[in-house]
């Protein structure tokens, strides 16, 4: 039987730009590319040249950085060689449809290859060191990684219970210098975790208390930042908002979102009257705790992420003296105030020194 035969029943090469290909040697080493793959569920395929053709695997959640951490890796149909230089968009309607772009490639070198077990080392941009995928059931695989982590200082996740927000102190006056000035947006408060694409984010309350309830579910069209992001792991502090028709907070309307009994009744809402989440903070990026930082420097890692997108800003942080324009601005917007955030402390309820300035407060 062609190799091939799967991967071309599946598609229409009078619809797709995939190449159509055929089984082709090749020579040298062997050679690997992972593309990300913005498909209904992003993910990344990695893919093998073998015998004329590319072994391929799709990884929700891409290749792991960390041996301590495996990642799930489906086995999928053989595709022709021509697919290692392959980036495009696959029409709407075609099996695979959504954007593809080429996120590493390189050359590996194979140390085991069965019909159960592969074991190589990669020599690619990014992805680089010895890795095993093996087979646990039918076309489910999973790949780890078998060198050390390729940052020596690299944690894994620890889950939300480190995370405890910082709730700032009411002051009737702007503070003087040694801060860094934001809007204080109202809107929900949240915690947003994304990993591998995906998106997950749980409430806070007025006193720092963090809800167990998933609120993405509520707010779909946020999940949009886990592909904005890709492979990026982090944590971030925000304010879920919805604007009405006059461009001012609708504290009615973000109930209703918010109080969405069903994924489709969500989906409708969203339609109408789509949230935004303003973020204001980063307090973990790609194993590393950056919550531990002061602000300032918090500040810089959060702006050189570039965040902004259809639903979601990441809006900049103002010197203290800009600080009587602030509030009026805010006034103008009927935002409550100014957050006053001290540039040398860390995200931590006991050295954080912030400070809640309402718009009614003494310039």
């Amino acid at each position: 039987m062609d190799p091939l035969s799967a991967y071309q029943a599946k598609r229409d090469f009078a619809e797709t730009p995939e190449p159509a290909g055929a089984v082709a040697a090749s020579e040298g080493p062997p050679r690997f590319v992972v593309q990300e793959h913005h498909a209904t569920a992003l993910h990344w395929d990695l893919r093998l040249e073998r015998d004329g053709v590319l072994v391929s695997w799709a990884l929700p959640k891409g290749v792991p950085p960390d041996p301590r951490v495996n990642h799930l890796a489906v086995h999928t149909e053989d595709h022709p060689m021509q697919y290692l230089d392959f980036q495009g968009d696959i029409p709407e309607g075609n099996y695979g449809a959504g954007a593809m772009s080429v996120w590493d490639r390189g050359t590996y070198q194979p140390e085991k290859w069965s019909d159960r077990e592969v074991v190589a080392t990669f020599h690619g941009r990014r992805v680089q060191g010895r890795y095993a995928l093996f087979q646990t059931r039918g076309t489910q695989w999973m790949i780890h990684r078998m060198d050390p982590p390729a940052d020596p200082d690299r944690e894994v996740w620890p889950g939300w219970s480190v995370f405890a927000p910082v709730v700032p102190t009411v002051a009737d006056r702007l503070p003087g210098d040694g801060y860094g000035l934001e809007f204080a947006w109202g809107g929900q408060r949240a915690l947003t975790y994304v990993s591998g694409g995906r998106v997950q984010m749980r409430a806070i309350g007025e006193k720092g208390e963090r809800s167990g309830d998933e609120l993405v579910g509520r707010v779909p069209e946020l999940r949009a930042l886990g592909g904005a992001l890709g492979v990026t792991e982090l944590v971030i502090d925000g304010s879920i908002l919805v604007l009405g028709t006059d461009g001012r907070l609708a504290a009615s309307l973000l109930a209703e979102r918010l109080g969405a009994r069903s994924d489709s009744a969500a989906r409708r809402l969203g339609e109408r009257h789509p949230a935004t989440l303003m973020i204001t903070d980063l307090l973990w990026l790609d194993g590393h705790r950056t919550m531990t930082l002061h602000y300032g420097e918090r500040r810089r890692r959060l702006d050189a992420l570039g965040l902004g997108g259809p639903t979601w800003q990441a809006p900049g942080s103002y010197p203290a003296a800009d600080g009587p324009a602030l509030l009026a601005a805010a006034a103008q917007q009927g935002l409550p105030g100014v957050v006053a955030k001290r540039l040398d402390r860390a995200y931590l309820p006991d050295q954080s020194a912030w400070i809640l300035v309402p718009v009614s407060a003494k310039e």
